[in-house]
């Protein structure tokens, strides 16, 4: 796709989830020009995200802001952000309060971290950031029904320069999967 304008980032999504059926129930909004969900690349097994891309993007638009629910699971949808621009904070996303030192950064001590696996516990997602800063909080997303992890969390750290160690890459190895970090981005 030459746009990601319409392309939508779809995280806490069910194992059992289908590609089908992530279309099957977006196609409300409009037309669904691609469908993905990222799989692990040594087991097959899906990593709990993936992306929708719509045609129109104003069909994203009109996506991102309900909730929604699949396969019995709360899922989150939000704009995704190309690789070429991750690095960096759109700056519709930048605060009024003009915080955004080194070339609009956007600083923040929270990082999203997308696609854990299942077995993580809260004590190794920790003690694998740690290593970048002092953690002030750990946080690894449970379904509140099933109690399942619902493959991403949070991390806050004491400091934004842990922030920015961190982001020196997208992508982390944690028990054996690649974990997608990036600056959490306030609601």
């Amino acid at each position: 796709m030459e746009s990601d304008q319409g392309k939508l980032f779809i995280g806490g999504i069910s194992w059992e989830t289908t590609e089908e059926q992530l279309r099957d129930y977006f196609q409300r909004y409009g037309e669904i020009a691609e469908t993905m969900i990222m799989k692990d690349r040594n087991t097959g097994r899906a990593r709990g995200f993936g992306f929708v891309s719509f045609a129109d993007p104003s069909a994203a638009d009109m996506a991102v802001a309900e909730k929604h629910t699949i396969n019995g699971r709360l899922v989150e949808a939000k704009k995704a952000v190309p690789r070429d621009e991750q690095q960096t904070i759109p700056r519709s996303s930048i605060s009024s309060g003009g915080q955004s030192p080194g070339g609009g950064q956007g600083r923040t001590k929270k990082i999203f971290v997308g696609g854990l696996a299942s077995t993580v516990t809260e004590e190794e997602f920790r003690g694998y950031f740690e290593q970048f800063g002092t953690i002030s909080d750990a946080v690894v997303m449970y379904d509140h029904t099933t109690q399942r992890p619902r493959g991403f969390g949070f991390i806050t750290f004491d400091s934004e320069d842990s922030v920015e160690a961190v982001l020196m890459k997208s992508f982390h190895e944690l028990k054996d999967k690649m974990v997608e970090v990036k600056r959490a981005v306030p609601r």
